[in-house]
C-alpha cells in the first residue's frame, strides 16, 4: 500500500537531515510518495506565516507527517510552530522512546524507557497576563477530559508494546488541584482499563533525581505537559543527547514525527549535521503506518552502522569524522548488505 506523508523540512538543519531520512526511508521499500510542504521561519518570506494553511490542510488530509526541526525565537517574534500544530491538531500525545544505542557511550547502559507526555494543556496552554507593571501571571489549565485521554492513551501504549509499568511525575504536594486532577485520572484510568500494569506515582523532584541515580528502575514515564518537555529532554540526556532519540505528537486522527533537536543554524549547510534522529522519527512513523518490516530493516541498518563504529560513517557529533551524506549511504548500504 501507498502512503502519501506530508514532509516538512524545516529550519537550518531540517532540509538537510529531512533529504537523509527521506533516502533512507525511500531504500527500506517502504511505498512512500511525499508532499513537501512549508512550516518554521522559512516560510514567512513565501507565505507571511510560520504555519501557512495549506500545510496545516495538507497533515489534515493526509493524516501523517515527518518534519524536520523549526526555529522558535526566545521571549519574542512568533509563536512556535510545534505547539500550533499540536493544538490545531489536537496531538495530545507526545512519545518519546529513549534507549541506550549501540556505540554511543554513557554513564548509563541498557536504557530503555518511553516518555508519555500531555501535549495541549497545563502551563503551555500560552494564558500570560500583566496583572500590574513588573507583575505577570501564567494559567496553568488543567481538564479531566484531556487528563483521562493521555491516561488512556499511555496505558494502551503500554499494552501494545509490552510495557509493565508507568510511573506518573507530578508535584501534587503542591499543586493539590491541577496535578491532583492528573493524578486522579491516571489512577481511575488504571484501574479501570489496565489493571495488570504496574503503577507507581514519584513527586517529579524525587523522580528526577532517580532517574539520575538508576534510569533502569523505569519503564514508561507519563507527565503533564511541562514536566514531560523537561523531562523527555533530561532521559535523552542520559543515552547521548537529542541527536539519537525520535519523537512523535499522535491524535485520534492525525500523527507528526520529528526530530526534537533544534535547528542548529550554526552548522546548516555544511553537511556534518547528524540526521539519525530524523530517521528514527522516521522508524516510528512507518511502524505508526503498518510498515512494521520496512521500520525493522532501517532500525537494524543504524544500529549495525553505529554499532560497528567506522569513524567515516559518523557524524562528529557521535565521535566520527564523516558526513550526513557518510552516515546516510552507510544506513542504506546496511540495509542493501
Amino acid at each position: 500500500m501507498k502512503h502519501t506523508v506530508c514532509l516538512i523540512p524545516g529550519d537550518g538543519i531540517g532540509p538537510e537531515v529531512a533529504r537523509a531520512a527521506r533516502l533512507v526511508v525511500d531504500a527500506s521499500g517502504a511505498e512512500i510518495n511525499w508532499l513537501e510542504l512549508a512550516a518554521g521561519a522559512g516560510a514567512v518570506a513565501k507565505y507571511g506565516d510560520v504555519l501557512p494553511q495549506e500545510t496545516l490542510e495538507a497533515i489534515q488530509r493526509y493524516q501523517v507527517a515527518l518534519k524536520g526541526p523549526v526555529t522558535t525565537p526566545i521571549g519574542g517574534g512568533f509563536k512556535s510552530v510545534n505547539v500550533q500544530l499540536r493544538k490545531k491538531l489536537n496531538l495530545y500525545a507526545a512519545v518519546r522512546p529513549v534507549r541506550s544505542m549501540p556505540g554511543i557511550q554513557t554513564r548509563y547502559d541498557n536504557v530503555e524507557l518511553v516518555v508519555i507526555r500531555e501535549n495541549t494543556e497545563g502551563l503551555y496552554s500560552g494564558i500570560e497576563n500583566e496583572v500590574t507593571e513588573g507583575v505577570v501571571t501564567s494559567l496553568k489549565v488543567t481538564t479531566r477530559k484531556a487528563c483521562e485521554r493521555i491516561a488512556r492513551f499511555a496505558f494502551r501504549y503500554a499494552h501494545e508494546r509490552g510495557r509493565k509499568k508507568v510511573t506518573v511525575f507530578h508535584k501534587a504536594n503542591i499543586m493539590k488541584m491541577t496535578d491532583g486532577l492528573f493524578l486522579e485520572c491516571a489512577r481511575a484510568v488504571r484501574t479501570a482499563e489496565a489493571p495488570d500494569i504496574e503503577y507507581n506515582e514519584l513527586i517529579i523532584d524525587n523522580g528526577c533525581m532517580q532517574l539520575v541515580k538508576d534510569p533502569s528502575q523505569f519503564d514508561m514515564l507519563l507527565l503533564e505537559n511541562l514536566y514531560g518537555d523537561m523531562v523527555s529532554d533530561l532521559c535523552a540526556g542520559l543515552v547521548g543527547g537529542l541527536g539519537v532519540v525520535p519523537g512523535a505528537n499522535i491524535g485520534d486522527t492525525c500523527a507528526v514525527f520529528e526530530a526534537v533537536h533544534g535547528s542548529a543554524p550554526d552548522i546548516a549547510g555544511k553537511n556534518v549535521a547528524n540526521p539519525l534522529a530524523l530517521i528514527m522519527s522516521a522508524v516510528m512513523m512507518l511502524n505508526y503506518l503498518g510498515e512494521t518490516a520496512a521500520a525493522e530493516r532501517i532500525k537494524n541498518a543504524y544500529n549495525h552502522v553505529l554499532g560497528r563504529r567506522r569513524l567515516e560513517d559518523l557524524t562528529p557529533d557521535i565521535g566520527g569524522r564523516g558526513t550526513t551524506k557518510t552516515f546516510t549511504e552507510a544506513v542504506i548500504r546496511a540495509m542493501n548488505g
